[in-house]
């Protein structure tokens, strides 16, 4: 039996339960058809974006925090990446998660996460 491949992650329960009510571009729904990348984000945005797009929604992250909504992403915890210093540009900040998150299965992750806050700029 082999595993199916794919970058998307049901956020933790306990995790999605802190931003319950928080608009959510990105949900994990079969049914969604809208590009969550094409709409605007209100105030109190929340996502967790597929892990090979990440650039793309950091991106729309920033921009949106600086039109003076607050967005919070759960992300692979990965200093290397372009991303990751974009955000640390943005004077994002970074709550790590001790850990490693299981995404509603089974299995821990194979790497650490961190919720990044990106608060309103006005």
């Amino acid at each position: 039996m082999s595993r199916k491949k794919t970058d998307n992650y049901a956020t933790d329960k306990w995790i999605k339960a802190m931003f319950d009510g928080w608009f959510d571009p990105c949900p994990l729904n079969p049914c969604w058809v809208t590009n969550g990348l094409l709409i605007e984000w209100p105030n109190k945005t929340f996502v967790n974006p597929p892990y090979s797009e990440v650039s793309q929604w950091v991106e729309k992250a920033i921009e949106t925090s600086l039109m003076g909504n607050t967005v919070v992403m759960l992300l692979k915890h990965d200093t290397s990446t372009q991303w990751y210093r974009r955000l640390h540009e943005a004077n994002a900040k970074f709550l790590m998660i001790q850990g490693r998150l299981k995404f509603q299965t089974p299995r821990s992750a194979p790497f650490p996460s961190v919720l990044v806050v990106l608060e309103a700029i006005k």
